[in-house]
């Protein structure tokens, strides 16, 4: 709003439009420029023309329809505020103009220049707000309906007070209202198992918390998944129980690997359980021969099998006790062990006449004397038919093994794709070239030199930063640090980048500008319930008056290099950075607390010197020995290096900090921002 405020009069009486010009002839704090409208449509057609910080109409315009006119205004100007006023002192009137939009409503008859004065300046101020909170409720919708995971709020007794389109999508309707309209009794339409709206509300009423409430449920279509919720219990200031709220997630692919590995799992050990029971109660039959081929010993095991005594195999030949074909094929084998000193194994197949075919595993070793001569051989037989089949059906799971294995390398490499291409994205958010001041110029002539270094410490980070133009003689630089690092703290620095992108009217205003950032991202993360904790510092560098003013929001207090004479002064808030305590107590990060505000320090500048932002990634890093490199650490090392220029000074940071770490490395995002005044 400008120095003056201009007033638009739609009213037809000349003689109260004169009275209402003297009026604001009066005001004492602003002055007042009023212009007239005679009839609704000039009204509209002078609104349509120009720019008007109020509009007072009269209810009673001949041309016009009553109080419908204040949505005829509305419509062609909804940023303007509109104050009715009318001849009726009648509550009703006053409760339907406000009720059609206007902020104020004026009984002509009982107007002074105060009452008037103070109505135009409420109604400015009340419009505002209502501007804020409109924009405030289209960033909400705009969050909850694109949100990924289903959020819900229900009655205890089963039925839906709200749903976003993706718990729609998950359950299979076509939007939120078919949703709502559809599913009237929750504990008997949606879940599969008669009893599981019982046992959630038993649970919600025991503890008012549940998290991960895993169930089976029915889609729209009669098909079924597996689903988690997450929800919580609403209740008045008596404890009384009002409703249920929370969050689903589709996780019926994850139930379905967890049963097929499991069955897989399950059939592999019942495969290993039998080859093992196989192996350890399989009869093994032993024997010894000498080198005519005649028994020296048999185990009982053996014995069992041919039907003899010891004492009845000792001496004879396999002659005595196989037909003659086998009895010359055992008798072959037997010499070539004798003859090479060699073992010698085999599998023999048998057909007895009428049974399956049988499988013996055979195998035949030298037996040698005490001068390594051979005299004679050991043989191990046992029946391997049930082995066989074993062993069949191993292969087929081995094969459904290495198939499931391909599966998930294949997937691995899908999502490690993805996460590359977030990384560039990612990247590609973070300014590719730094502005010139005063605007436009060569940019090696910039009154301002830029310079940083971004390292995450995964494929995505979480850390963010950005330099902009303010005007040719003003830049902006901002820097933050969401907690954590990976795809979740990622995600929070887009959302990040395009509220500040948002902000860009107070972006002037340091302290103003965390404020509305702080709100804007409570506004957008309260209703997701999971806030992260954000660090952040925002300056705006000021190249004609030489000086610098910022605001901070929890974060490490960057660093001013003064050149002449060199010192290494940390920013503080509040106060000058010499006279500032050291203790001072940072305001709070991020996301925390609703309302907080944020305080605007100014600190002047010279020639040569260089402002250094940096997230704490920088200096919390960790030796061999779990000693922690403090940021009073780096502080002393910029003293004794800090004459560097910028982009020097950060790289031999950072290899001494890597120097100090040994082979740990960074353990967080690192993010450095450099300005130079040239």
């Amino acid at each position: 709003m400008s120095d003056r405020l201009k007033v638009l009069l739609i009213e037809h009486d000349s003689g109260f439009a004169s009275r209402i010009g003297e009026m604001l002839g009066q005001t004492r704090e602003v002055g007042v420029d009023v212009q007239s409208a005679p009839s609704l449509d000039d009204g509209l057609h002078r609104i349509s023309e120009g720019s008007y910080d109020v509009v007072v109409l009269d209810v009673s315009i001949p041309d016009g329809a009553g109080l419908a006119n204040v949505s005829l205004l509305r419509a062609e100007a909804p940023q303007v505020p509109i104050i009715v006023a009318g001849e009726m002192d009648d509550e009703t009137v006053a409760v339907e103009a406000v009720h059609s939009g206007a902020q104020d409503y004026l009984v002509k008859g009982q107007l002074t220049s105060g009452w008037l004065e103070r109505s135009i300046r409420y109604a400015i101020e009340r419009h505002r707000i209502d501007l804020e909170l409109a924009s405030a409720e289209k960033k909400y919708h705009s969050v909850f309906d694109h949100l990924l995971e289903g959020i819900f709020r229900t009655t205890p007794e089963g039925n839906y007070l709200l749903a976003n389109p993706a718990l729609a999508r998950i359950y299979g309707y076509a939007s939120p209202e078919e949703l709502m309209s559809g599913i009237t009794d929750i504990g008997r339409r949606l879940y599969v198992q008669p009893d599981r709206r019982t046992e959630f509300v038993r649970l919600m009423e025991a503890n008012d918390v549940i998290t991960g409430f895993e169930s089976e449920i029915f889609r729209k279509d009669g098909s079924t998944i597996w689903i988690s919720e997450n929800c919580r219990a609403v209740r008045d200031a008596r404890g009384k129980l009002l409703c249920f709220e929370g969050t689903v997630e589709d996780i019926t692919q994850r139930v379905l690997d967890t049963r097929h590995r499991q069955e897989a799992e399950r059939r592999l050990q019942e495969s290993e359980t039998l080859y093992h029971s196989l192996v350890e109660t399989l009869p093994q039959n032993i024997f010894r021969k000498d080198l005519e081929g005649r028994f020296t010993f048999a185990n009982q095991q053996f014995c069992k099998a041919i039907g003899k005594t010891l004492a009845e195999i000792i001496g004879k030949t396999d002659a005595d006790f196989f037909p003659a074909l086998l009895a010359e094929k055992y008798q072959a084998d037997d010499h070539k062990v004798t003859e090479t000193g060699q073992p010698y194994q085999t599998v023999e197949e048998h057909q007895p006449p009428g049974r399956r075919k049988q499988y013996v595993q055979v195998v035949k070793t030298p037996l040698r004397g005490p001068d390594g001569v051979v005299t004679g051989l050991q043989g191990i037989f046992w029946d391997i038919t049930e082995q066989r089949m074993t062993e069949e059906k191993n292969r087929r799971v081995t094969q459904l093994l290495a198939e499931n294995r391909l599966a998930l390398r294949a997937r691995h490499q899908e999502m490690t794709e993805d996460l590359k291409m977030a990384r560039e994205i990612q990247l590609s958010m973070l300014p590719q070239q730094y502005p010139s001041f005063p605007s436009p110029s060569d940019p090696s002539r910039s009154a301002f030199l830029f310079t940083h270094r971004y390292i995450p410490t995964g494929t995505v980070g979480g850390d963010f930063f950005s330099i902009s133009a303010l005007s040719e003689t003003e830049a902006g630089v901002f820097i933050c640090d969401v907690a954590g690092h990976g795809v979740r703290a990622a995600l929070v620095t887009a959302m990040i980048r395009a509220l500040v992108e948002e902000l860009k009217t107070v972006a002037a205003n340091p302290g103003e500008f965390l404020t509305r950032l702080n709100r804007d991202m409570q506004s957008m993360l309260r209703p997701t319930g999971t806030p992260l904790l954000t660090t952040a510092f925002y300056m705006v560098a000021d190249s004609k008056e030489r000086r610098i003013c910022y605001a901070n929001a929890g974060h490490p207090k960057p660093l001013l290099i003064k050149r002449k004479p060199f010192d290494v002064i940390q920013l503080v808030t509040g106060a000058s950075p010499k006279s500032a305590a050291s203790t001072r107590n940072p305001q709070p990060a991020l996301g925390l607390f609703p309302n907080a505000t944020y305080q605007t320090t100014t600190v002047d500048l010279s020639s040569g010197d260089v402002l250094m932002l940096f997230t704490d990634g920088l200096y919390e890093v960790t030796n061999t020995r779990d000693e922690l490199y403090t940021q009073a650490m780096l502080l002393d090392e910029v003293k004794r290096i800090g004459k560097m220029p910028a982009g020097e000074l950060f790289d031999e940071l950072l290899t001494r900090v890597r120097e100090f770490s040994g082979d740990k490395g960074f353990a967080d995002d690192v993010c450095l921002v450099g300005l130079e005044v040239v």
